[in-house]
Formats: C-alpha cells, sequence, structure tokens
C-alpha cells in the first residue's frame, strides 16, 4: 500500500531563510547568522522576529544534519556518507554553535524578553541554561565525541555470523532465540556473543575515549563530576539525581521481585534445572516463534490497519509515512543496529529507521517509533523549533504508549491465541526492561562519579549492578559475556545518561493503559492533545495533560506492578 504522502500544508514561521538554502556549507550559513547577530531589538516584536527567524534557520540545520546521520546508518560501509556526516560534524556545526550561542545570549539578555507573550516561558528556561553552562572549550570536545561514537557505530554495524551455513545479521540471529530447540538457541545465542566478544576490548577503549572527553567537558564548566554537569545539560528541571536514585531503589523493590518471580515460572515450564542465557525468548509451551509479518511492506501495511482502528488520524499519519521517502524497516548487512524516528524539521517529515527480520519484537518497534511519528506530526504547526520536541521522558511516553494501545487490535497481525501471546509477552518484557533501565542508569552512576576507573573496576561495578537488578539466570561458562552485557546498549557511548527516561516513560505509558483498560477514548483523546503540545510546556503539566502523574516513586510503581501482575494473571502463558 502506498498514499499520497500528507506531509503538506504546514505555515513555516518564517520565510526568510531561502527555501532551498544549501546548508551544507558554512559559507551559506555564515551570511544568515551574521543578519540575525546585527539586528536591532528595540521591541518585543523584533525580538520576537528573530526568534521566529532563527528558529527556522536552527530548522535547515537541523534537517541537512539529519538526513546526513539517516544516511550513515543506513549503509555504515558507504565512506562518502560518513565523510559526509563527519564533514559536516566538524566543519560546520562547531561554527554553528558559537553563532547560536551569541544568539541565546542576545535573546536571553534583551530587556524585552521580560515582554515576551507567556509562550516562550519554556524556550527563555532551556536557553538560559544553555548559557550557564556553554563553554567554548566544549565545542572540540563534543565534535571529538561524535567522531568516536561513529566509530562505534561503524564497529556495530559491521557485525554478523555465519551460522548453519549463511551468513547473517545480529538482528537476524535473535529469531533463533525463539527456537523450540534448546540446542539451535544456544548455538545461536553463543555464536552471537562470541562475536560480540572479538571486539570487546574496541569498545572498552572507545569508551574510555567518551568518558574521558565528558569529564573535561565537565570540568570545563565547573562541574566535579560529568554526571552533575549532564543532569543539568539534559536540562532535568523536574526531578534531581536524587530522585533517580530513588527510581533505582522502587525497581529494586517492586519490580525485580516480580520479574524473578516470572524467570522461576519460565524456569518450571520449560521444565529447567536451571535458566540459562538462550532460555529467555522461547515460548514457554514449546510453541513457535510468533511472526506477525512477512517483510518490512507487510509490516507497515498491517500496522497502519490497527492504528486507523485504534484512531482514524493516527492512523492516516502511518499510512503517510508509506511514500517512499520516511521508512527503512528491513534488516540487512552495513545497516547501523537498533532503530530510531527522526523528524526532518524543515519539512517536518518524519523517517523511521529499524531492523525488522519478521519478528514479534520488530512490530513492538514498529509502532514505538509510530508513536514518535505521531508525536512529531501532532506538534508540526508549532512554528517554534524548540517546542517541536519535547523532553525525552515525555517524548518515549508518546512511543512506548503505542506499545500497549494497539494490544487490542493485534488480530491484525495475529489469531487470538498468538494475539494474547504476544499481549503477555508485551508485558513481560517491559518487567523485563524497568530493571534493565535501572541497571544501564545506575552504572553510569557509577562510571562518571569514578573518573580514573579501570576497565576491570568497571567490570566489577557492573557485575554487582547486574546482581541487583538483573534476571534469575544461571551464568556458568558465560562469564565473559556476562561481563560485557552493559555494551550492547548503544546509549551508553552516543547519549549518555538518555535511558533512565524510558523507566520514567514506562511508568506513564502503563498509567494510560490502565485508562484504556476501562475507556479506550479517556486515554486516547488526552494522549493526542498530550502530544499536540510537543514541548511547550514543564512535563510534570505534559504528564498531566495526557491525564497522567508525573511520578517514579515507589507507591505509583508498586500500584502499577499489581495492575499489571493481575493482568498477566488473567492471560495464558
Amino acid at each position: 500500500m502506498t498514499t499520497a504522502s500528507p506531509f503538506v500544508g504546514f505555515s513555516p514561521a518564517s520565510d526568510w531563510v531561502p527555501a532551498h538554502l544549501d546548508a551544507s556549507r558554512w559559507t551559506n550559513l555564515e551570511p544568515l547568522f551574521n543578519d540575525l547577530r546585527g539586528r536591532v531589538i528595540d521591541s518585543a516584536a523584533t525580538l520576537e522576529r528573530l526568534i521566529m527567524d532563527r528558529s527556522e534557520l536552527d530548522a535547515a540545520v537541523a534537517e541537512h544534519l539529519a538526513n546526513l546521520y539517516i544516511a550513515t546508518t543506513r549503509d555504515t560501509g558507504d565512506t562518502a556518507r560518513k565523510d559526509a556526516y563527519l564533514g559536516f560534524v566538524r566543519e560546520v556545526l562547531p561554527h554553528a554553535k558559537r553563532a547560536g550561542a551569541e544568539l541565546d545570549r542576545l535573546i536571553a539578555e534583551s530587556a524585552f524578553a521580560a515582554e515576551l507573550p507567556g509562550h516562550f516561558e519554556v524556550y527563555l528556561r532551556s536557553m538560559r541554561r544553555e548559557i550557564e553552562l556553554y563553554r567554548e572549550a566544549n565545542i572540540a570536545l563534543q565534535t571529538e565525541a561524535a567522531e568516536a561514537d561513529q566509530k562505534v557505530n561503524q564497529v556495530m554495524g559491521a557485525w554478523s555470523v555465519t551460522f548453519d551455513g549463511r551468513e547473517h545479521t545480529l538482528q537476524h540471529m535473535a529469531k533463533y532465540q525463539e527456537s523450540t530447540d534448546r540446542d539451535i538457541r544456544e548455538r545461536a545465542w553463543r555464536a552471537v556473543s562470541k562475536r560480540r566478544i572479538q571486539d570487546r576490548a574496541t569498545l572498552d577503549s572507545s569508551y574510555d575515549a567518551l568518558i574521558g572527553l565528558r569529564q573535561r567537558m565537565a570540568h570545563n564548566a565547573g562541574y566535579e563530576n560529568f554526571r552533575d554537569f549532564q543532569h543539568q545539560n539534559m536540562q532535568r528541571f523536574d526531578y534531581s539525581v536524587d530522585d533517580c536514585l530513588e527510581f533505582h531503589d522502587a525497581i529494586a523493590t517492586h519490580v525485580v521481585p516480580l520479574r524473578r518471580e516470572l524467570d522461576a515460572q519460565r524456569s518450571n515450564l520449560l521444565k529447567l534445572d536451571a535458566l540459562r542465557p538462550w532460555d529467555l525468548q522461547v515460548d514457554v509451551c514449546g510453541r513457535d516463534a510468533l511472526v506477525p509479518f512477512s517483510d518490512g511492506q507487510d509490516l507497515v501495511e498491517r500496522s497502519v490497519r490497527a492504528c486507523q482502528r485504534l484512531d482514524p488520524e493516527l492512523g492516516e499519519i502511518l499510512a503517510g509515512l508509506n511514500d517512499g521517502h520516511c521508512l527503512d524497516l528491513d534488516s540487512r548487512k552495513g545497516k547501523a543496529p537498533g532503530g530510531y524516528q527522526y523528524q526532518r524539521q524543515r519539512t517536518r517529515r518524519p523517517f523511521i529507521f529499524m531492523n525488522a527480520s519478521s519478528q514479534q519484537r520488530d512490530l513492538t518497534t514498529m509502532v514505538h517509533e509510530a508513536g514518535h511519528a505521531f508525536h512529531s506530526q501532532l506538534s508540526r504547526q508549532e512554528p517554534l523549533l524548540a517546542y517541536r520536541e519535547s523532553p525525552i521522558e515525555f517524548a518515549e511516553v508518546a512511543s512506548m504508549s503505542m506499545e500497549l494501545l494497539v494490544l487490542p487490535y493485534l488480530d491484525e497481525f495475529y489469531s487470538e491465541d498468538h494475539a494474547n501471546r504476544h499481549r503477555r509477552g508485551q508485558l513481560e518484557r517491559i518487567i523485563d526492561v524497568l530493571p534493565w533501565v535501572a541497571a544501564i542508569d545506575c552504572f553510569q552512576h557509577w562510571i562518571y562519579t569514578h573518573e580514573g576507573h579501570t576497565t576491570a573496576s568497571r567490570t566489577r561495578a557492573w557485575l554487582d549492578i547486574d546482581r541487583r537488578f538483573g534476571s534469575a539466570v544461571d551464568w556458568s561458562d558465560c562469564t565473559e559475556a556476562r561481563d560485557t552485557q552493559w555494551q550492547r546498549q548503544g546509549h551508553l557511548y552516543g547519549s549518555p545518561f538518555y535511558y533512565i527516561e524510558y523507566g520514567i516513560a514506562q511508568l506513564g505509558a502503563l498509567q494510560l493503559w490502565a485508562i484504556a483498560q476501562q475507556d479506550e477514548r479517556a486515554a486516547i483523546d488526552p494522549y493526542k492533545a498530550a502530544l499536540s503540545l510537543g514541548g511547550s510546556r514543564p512535563l510534570p503539566e505534559l504528564f498531566a495533560a495526557a491525564g497522567i502523574e508525573f511520578s517514579f516513586s515507589a507507591a505509583m510503581i508498586g500500584r502499577l506492578m499489581s495492575v499489571v501482575r493481575e493482568e498477566l494473571a488473567s492471560l495464558p502463558a
């Protein structure tokens, strides 16, 4: 199914930026930035005009970066794409950041800033934090960090294994973990682990370099460590480092025991003496793996039908992505791992990237990234670029909620029996992911508060954390794989501390799901209304607009786990 693209008709806040601006060269951008920096600001109206013109220029730069990044992830082995991306990061972005910092000061320190409409409140708050943390010396360090992360992507993008006489990407290998033949599962798991471990030293070295760069950024800004710097840099106005530690404790208290109960049930149903790492994805009743679609095109068509039944407007948005320019879904050698949605801010057209290989988890990824696209499109009319994105903690509510809200419409993919297996599996994965989120966040707290640590001490710290949050798995004779589990989490390299947001958002998504269990429209309507706000309001207000609480306390988590337990009890194994 191919439809006409709906991405037309928005009204840009400014037509001052040339429609066909070539943003690949600083020489093309510099005159525009100079024009902005040289303007006379003699009223709130002229200040607002500056902000809107600057927003559209920033959107042009952001879109060019988006297109370059998308190209590199679609083919990590293409040196021309890599060189174009790195060239832009090295030769254009540093100039744009310096010019942007000057404009931030011009806007924030203007005598007329106080006269701007209230709509600019969150924008000015964020800008003032940027000014507070900006250091010229950190621009070069950020460039080095982006280059180091690209090297990690190249390493991971090259991963493949030969298994049973055929070459497979690691994403394709995941399907063998659902095989009912335990020998196949073990051989596949060991083949993948062996391939990952081959690059253990390279990834450790890359991570060491990134840690060093980030600690220097923190010191440049006057912070003792990168954790405390990054918490401010990520503009976490509404929760603190101590709140993150409280989240860790609450997950350990309320979620980890449930996870280990489910592990024990799994082991009993599989009639195993001990649960091994290759026993975590297979169906406990010995049924074949779920196959919800045949290929990427089939996946998007079925997803559109499910979303249309949930809400016609959401279905129309997803259908519009299927125009040949917004999707790259199928797994293949050379693609970067993982998945993402990237909004191209000038044209306001989303791009969804993933590595589908006809597995149940691919369906979850599809509707997750569709949730991000819904967010992008429902807020696309917002004239201010800064508000066309929302804080990550709420952006992930948009996506994680979709994983749960589509559960009643899984007959587009499965029989009812298979749909119930997916529903149960979805809830069990949430119980799996919350401790993993806590573990990864806890690990980063340790990493950046133990400056100068060794690789060996880092491994010991990880093992302590895994014992606190990990599953009830026997790692006998797989110690190196356990030692390096954390290396699977790409956020550690490219997006430091960007992970607890998934846990906070998952709690929001579970609240919406609980509401939808009683009244679907009572969940969907506030969900869409909140998404349309983009990032124009503080986090607690965005959550409230969706009809949910911004909370990750032990009491909240305990209540939600009770709801999940009750639902799991109603679903067959």
